[in-house]
């Protein structure tokens, strides 16, 4: 048996019952949370533009499969309601993601597979999961695979393409062949967008997962309809073989971290090293009249003070850092409607961010951040090297989660409501 057809067997043959606890409860948080953030993001304006997008130019025709766009309603293709899911959760920068991929598979994963489900007219939650957790065990190693063996970093999409397309064959039941063609299809189309423009020019771009699981979805139907593919380099290189030989018996989604706060994972061990300095010293923002950062080299790129958009607040690292210290927290409010906070702005601007080289070298298996704060009354308070909760080896509890999880969905004006019945479910069973 090939690696390319040991993979494509493990995607369609793999049942619930096949998959450990652990894995099983790790997926149903991950997918609360990932509810929760889209609900969140779907109050965006980047959410409203691609979704009216989608639902303008990726209309369904006459007999044609359809799917409902996340928190919105109207119906469009499959391709359609996974590009705007994609984008809709990836407006707000809040949702799960893996170390080794910098990036985040349930983005695109979860948008395709629900247009899926919805298409085909499938209703079987023990499905669902099982589809879901096969397709970060899947896209998690591809996303892994691509960075070792090119030499950009790509966005999210140029991964999980292959992930999306792999549950889609499952999901239509396409055989072998056919399930080989539709990965090469999906891999050779996925968008290989080069991720540090964005975040030297942060913009509605974001990760490009929207784009990934629209190439997937795109490629599934394809290859069903006949359309030939290349093979998929991310799952057939010699290169990649020690990617793919543990899989299903190492479960990579419980490598998933969870954030804490809506900006990106690279600001975030600032953030929580800015919050147990204030919360530890009791002190209040007039007290701060100075603040370094020492961090890695692709966090110091994280350099908007001033952002004008939601996008250039999640993609700075100044800007939360300071909105932690002046209120104590950042919530989707903070980086949608907080960018004229006179005193954030003002702290922002004092913040010095620099490079520190044993940060950079622990990146990307550990993110590190150090900060200082200098006190009006002459004090220097220095952090340890801190990471953001969420990681693996130190998890948000299951009642973070879920504290989570409503107050994102309660950003929506029928979030929790439109998710209350999912939100039962996976409260019973976490």
């Amino acid at each position: 048996m090939t690696e390319r057809s040991r993979v494509v067997a493990f995607a369609h043959e793999t049942r619930l019952v096949d998959i450990p606890d652990d894995a099983v409860r790790q997926g149903r948080r991950l997918l609360l949370d990932l509810l929760g953030v889209a609900a969140a993001g779907s109050t965006t304006e980047l959410s409203r533009i691609v979704r009216d997008h989608a639902a303008a130019h990726f209309g369904a025709g006459p007999g044609a499969s359809s799917a409902p766009m996340l928190f919105d309603g109207r119906s469009v293709s499959p391709a359609g309601a996974a590009l705007a899911g994609g984008m809709t959760i990836d407006s707000i920068d809040a949702h799960d993601g893996h170390r080794l991929t910098k990036g985040h598979t349930g983005c695109g994963l979860l948008p395709a597979l629900l247009a899926f489900h919805a298409a085909e007219h499938i209703d079987d939650w023990d499905e669902f999961m099982a589809a879901l957790i096969v397709g970060y065990e899947v896209g998690t190693r591809a996303g892994i695979a691509l960075h070792a063996t090119v030499p950009d970093y790509h966005t999210s999409g140029a991964w999980i393409a292959v992930g999306c397309a792999l549950v889609g064959a499952r999901t239509l039941g396409l055989d072998v062949a056919t399930t080989e063609e539709a990965i090469g299809i999906a891999e050779y189309h996925g968008p290989r967008s080069q991720m540090m423009r964005v975040i030297d020019h942060p913009s509605m771009l974001k990760d490009g997962s929207g784009w990934g699981a629209m190439a997937g979805v795109s490629a599934t139907y394809l290859a069903a309809d006949g359309f030939t593919g290349a093979p998929a380099i991310t799952i057939d290189s010699p290169e990649v073989i020690e990617f793919w030989s543990d899989l299903g018996s190492s479960w990579l989604i419980g490598d998933q971290y969870l954030k804490q706060f809506p900006v990106c994972r690279w600001a975030q061990p600032a953030v929580a090293a800015a919050h147990h300095l204030m919360t530890e010293h009791t002190l209040r923002a007039t007290d701060v009249v100075d603040v370094e950062v020492a961090t890695f080299h692709e966090g110091v790129r994280l350099a908007v003070r001033h952002p004008s958009t939601t996008e250039q607040a999640q993609y700075s690292l100044p800007f939360p850092v300071a909105a932690t210290i002046v209120h104590g927290e950042i919530t989707p409010a903070t980086v949608t409607n907080g960018l004229d906070d006179e005193a954030v702005n003002r702290l922002s601007g004092l913040i010095r961010v620099v490079e520190d080289l044993g940060h950079s070298a622990a990146f990307p298996s550990r993110r590190l951040a150090r900060v200082t704060l200098t006190l009006a009354d002459g004090r220097r308070l220095e952090s340890a090297d801190t990471e953001a909760p969420g990681d693996p080896h130190m998890p948000l509890t299951d009642a973070e989660v879920m504290a989570k999880f409503r107050s994102y969905a309660g950003a929506a004006a029928d979030g929790l409501e439109r998710a209350s019945s999912v939100t039962e479910i996976l409260a019973q069973r976490m």
